[in-house]
């Protein structure tokens, strides 16, 4: 600006001393002189003016911003929320543990049946899931550590309610006369077997073999002997003592 300034007093001083000599020439007074010196300056500083004023003409100092983001930013901007999403989802899907739906009956404050989650589930959850240990449970013939499966029942016993089950069995074993019964022999089909056919098998009372009817009545036909393995208060240690007696 301080040049500016300064071109224009040169300027005037050129234009003021022009128009003197054009008024000694022409043999003007020297108001006349002034006169027309002052016309001149007029003249030519609204010129300039007009220059400073004019659009596309330099005269200040401005800063232009331009707002052009690069696209690929703007298309990760917008992609970025839906794949995180995506990778959200995948990562929950993969941590979601599995699930199975058990029966928990007997000796527990909330018998019913329940949908468990979870890794490495054991017939403790299923029992915790009913409420816990109802006052008079007997757990002592129960595995409460034993894996499980989905659809198994979980039956705990009452006190004593497995000792009368043993009893019974003997009973049946034995006969009146001690001697081993008739039946004691054979191979029972637990698709058909009566409740005294199966009190006949060895460990199974009969509160054990009311179980393994109402078992194949809810759920049907055992289609094996493993099967058996699915009814309540029969584990891996009596099956293994049932499987050469049974067949189906």
């Amino acid at each position: 600006m301080a040049q500016v300034s300064r071109s224009r007093d040169s300027l005037g001083k050129r234009v003021r001393h022009g128009a003197r000599a054009l008024a000694r020439r022409a043999g003007l007074s020297p108001a006349a002189k002034a006169v027309a010196a002052g016309i001149v300056l007029v003249t030519v500083l609204v010129v300039l003016a007009c220059a400073f004023l004019l659009p596309g003409h330099p005269g200040g100092s401005f800063v232009i911003e331009r707002g052009d983001g690069p696209a690929a930013g703007r298309t990760q901007a917008e992609t970025t929320p839906n794949d995180e999403a995506d990778d959200a989802s995948e990562h929950e899907d993969a941590e979601t543990p599995p699930s199975m739906v058990v029966h928990v009956d007997g000796m527990v404050a909330s018998p019913g049946v329940y949908r468990l989650q979870g890794d490495s589930l054991r017939v403790h959850d299923a029992v915790e899931a009913a409420g816990g240990l109802a006052e008079g449970a007997d757990t002592s013939h129960m595995n409460l550590a034993e894996p499980l499966a989905d659809g198994e029942k979980v039956h705990v016993p009452a006190m004593g309610e497995q000792d009368a089950d043993d009893q019974a069995q003997e009973s049946v074993a034995t006969g009146a006369g001690g001697s081993a019964s008739p039946s004691s022999g054979g191979i029972v089909n637990i698709n058909t077997a009566t409740v005294a056919e199966l009190t006949a098998l060895p460990g199974v009372g009969e509160a054990t073999a009311a179980e393994i009817i109402r078992d194949r009545e809810a759920n049907g036909a055992f289609r094996s002997v493993e099967d058996l393995m699915r009814v309540s208060g029969i584990g891996e240690k009596k099956f293994a003592k049932l499987k050469d007696r049974i067949r189906v």
